[in-house]
């Protein structure tokens, strides 16, 4: 008989504690929530102060069955669920159902599962927090009230397995908004003219940037002519030249959406998966009986908060003096969190940092690795010395007309040394030298390049794009931003082309009609609001059944309307103009999960589908006669085959150009190659750069 039960939501989370509670500590793992709201109803009554009605979750009866049975032999339980406020949910269900007295000290919470961490918090066990468990409920109710009213309608008015959320509508309405204006958007002409300089040999480049100590704008070949025409020889005047020491600090230790979006640019994970694997790093891997055993390598990955432990600093300032030096030590300099934030929680980061990656790569898989190697690095380099610059800006004039020219040189890489965080255009960071100037002396300019441009759309959101986005709105919350981007790709509401959301014709659909009967659901600013009106439940501000009244008052009169007013959608089935090879009937265009098919128009007597297929305009190298077509695997990802298969089974995942390689005459392919795409034979070592 154990004198204590501890109970966590996972197997794992479980094993890792009883090894660090000792012999006296039993624990179990829950398998996360035990009851929850039935599946198959509302369960929220509406005409009783929205009381939820809960239900044990199907297949769970064993788990409790076992639960019930420990904690009749234990003198005192503690329950140690995820230090969120789904964590205090499950908690508080777990307590009701063991008939826990919820203002007892039995809720424990760490931030991460380390031996120190865990066994302090058995020291400080508390109450579970009320208002924690209620922004939850109210979470989870008014999700109820919008999900079990707007989907059955969406049912019978388009097609069933529709579903429309609080947070996935506004969403998907960002999605579609952004390719509407794609497709409204008229470019601009503009030009620029660039000059290649000779200093002594040195060659340097110069932009144009105005006239008589002014900036001008080229928006025509004409305002270009004009200033050429100005200029009366290839010499310029090195009129100005300035030299700066710029400081550049290290980015703030990992919140949730960071995380999401850096492991999206930097190791092409979704963000479902990034929230996958550090799960499995926080609640613990086995490291061998040398290294402790089982043990949580980062913090609790659901935060957004960028606060940092002063344990955790000390921790890292002894590794950087150590590994590179006393000058490589950052300040102190205190880290202000966004607004918002709820500072539950420390940021994400390592749970010692004198765990460096390579010292774990035998005991992790590949993608925990790279990821657990990302966070350690992030949080490292934010506690280093800022990076230095030396920067020089040259003014170069001729008869009036002023180009410039910029250089830079890291003169100290400070956290550099360690990590520089990603960006969404794939910059790379590198030294941009110019040759020594001085203002007085005369270069000359070897070729003066005008350049036409056109100003580009928007671009699509990419998940990293759309989960920082939806952060700096106000809209979700750590915990939901994984779940809704999953959702509204099951859904088939959106499509992923070339790592970017597209709107399929279901999704636009969808958001029209609910845009049209609930402009509320799919608002920004009513989103963002309610986010904060659930903060406030938490904080002990506001009352959840009032919040979740005041909205359901509005709501429920637009759901009355939309019952008599939303018209029935058809969607139909366009003609292909192709007759099934099967049964001779007309094929037809359906939409699906992922966007648009061909069927078969006799279906269910014939069932012959195909995939819509996207021709690239190359013959197949290996028969000859079939086009190069674009398709998609079972995990959606794109590749390229022959259109004859399965006569020819030729298929490449990087994409085949229409030129055969100058010097053997075989397939050229575009590959990516350093995040730059490059042109390479598939025969010989002929390469090229993709750039024009």
């Amino acid at each position: 008989m154990s004198d204590y039960l501890v109970i966590v939501e996972s197997p794992a989370k479980a094993k890792t504690i009883e090894r660090y509670l000792g012999k006296k500590y039993k624990v179990k793992a829950s398998m996360g929530h035990i009851r929850d709201l039935p599946k198959s109803q509302m369960a929220v009554d509406v005409e009783n102060e929205y009381k939820p009605k809960y239900i044990t979750i199907r297949g769970k009866g064993d788990i409790l069955k076992e639960l019930r049975s420990a904690a009749k032999k234990a003198k005192k339980i503690y329950l140690a669920a995820d230090p969120d406020r789904e964590g205090e949910a499950i908690a508080w269900h777990l307590a009701h159902i063991l008939n826990i007295d919820e203002n007892s000290k039995c809720r424990v919470v760490f931030n991460e599962i380390t031996k120190d961490a865990v066994k302090e918090s058995f020291k400080h066990p508390r109450s579970i927090d009320e208002g924690l468990v209620d922004a939850q409920q109210a979470r989870r109710i008014l999700d109820r009230l919008v999900g079990y009213n707007i989907s059955p309608l969406l049912w019978k008015k388009v097609k069933k397995g529709l579903s429309a959320g609080r947070v996935q509508s506004v969403a998907l309405k960002m999605i579609i908004d952004r390719e509407k204006e794609i497709e409204n958007f008229k470019p601009e002409e503009y030009w620029s003219i660039d000059a290649d300089f000779l200093k002594d040999k040195e060659p340097f480049k110069g932009t144009f940037y105005g006239v008589n100590g002014k900036k001008k704008e080229l928006k025509t070949e004409a305002d270009v002519k004009e200033i050429t025409s100005q200029l009366d020889s290839n010499g310029f005047l090195v009129d100005k030249v300035k030299k700066r020491e710029r400081k550049r600090n290290p980015a703030q230790p990992f919140i949730t959406s960071s995380l999401q979006q850096e492991a999206a640019r930097k190791l092409n994970f979704r963000a479902k998966k990034t929230m996958m694997v550090a799960q499995q790093l926080y609640e613990g891997i086995d490291l061998g009986k040398k290294a402790g055993g089982t043990t949580g390598l980062i913090t609790y990955m659901r935060t957004d908060s960028t606060r940092i432990s002063e344990t955790a600093k000390e921790e890292a300032k002894t590794y950087i003096e150590e590994k590179y030096g006393k000058e490589f030590l950052g300040g102190n300099k205190a880290v202000k969190n966004s607004e918002g934030a709820q500072d539950a929680h420390e940021a994400i980061r390592p749970t010692s940092a004198l765990r460096d990656p390579k010292s774990l790569k035998d005991n992790l898989s590949r993608d925990q690795y790279r990821l657990y190697k990302l966070i350690w690095e992030r949080f490292l380099a934010s506690q280093m010395a800022p990076a230095v610059m030396d920067t020089m800006t040259v003014h170069l004039t001729n008869n009036g007309v002023e180009f410039r020219a910029t250089g830079s040189k890291i003169k100290f890489k400070g956290f550099m040394k360690v990590y520089v965080e990603g960006n969404d255009d794939n910059k790379k960071e590198e030294d941009k030298l110019l040759p020594e100037l001085e203002e007085g002396m005369t270069v000359k300019a070897e070729e003066i390049k005008p350049n036409q441009h056109f100003t580009q759309p928007p671009p699509r959101y990419t998940e990293a794009r759309l989960v920082r986005t939806l952060e700096e709105l106000g809209i979700g919350r750590p915990s939901t931003y994984a779940p809704t981007l999953d959702t509204i790709q099951r859904r088939g509401y959106v499509s992923i082309d070339n790592k970017r959301f597209l709107p399929t014709e279901l999704g636009t659909i969808v958001s029209g009609l609910v845009e049209e009967f609930f402009p509320e659901i799919i608002s920004v600013e009513f989103t963002a609001k309610m986010e904060e009106d659930l903060d406030s439940i938490e904080e002990g501000k506001s009352q959840w059944i009032k919040v979740i009244d005041n909205f359901y008052q509005g709501f429920s009169k637009r759901l009355e309307t939309a019952e008599k007013e939303m018209e029935k959608v058809e969607i139909k089935d366009e003609p292909a103009g192709i007759d099934c090879e099967e049964c001779g009937h007309e094929m037809v265009y359906k939409m699906g999960r992922y966007g648009k098919f061909l069927a078969c128009s006799n279906f269910p007597d014939c069932r012959n589908t195909k995939p819509i297929l996207k021709e690239i305009g190359v013959k197949c190298p290996k028969c000859k006669e079939g086009n190069i077509v674009e398709r998609k695997s079972k995990k959606r990802r794109t590749f390229y085959g022959c259109d004859q298969f399965p006569d020819c089974d030729f298929v490449s995942w990087d994409k085949p150009i229409s030129r055969p390689c100058p010097k053997c005459d075989s397939l050229l392919v575009e590959k990516r190659k350093k995040k730059e795409t490059q042109i390479q034979c598939t025969n010989c070592d002929y390469e090229e750069s993709a750039q024009s």
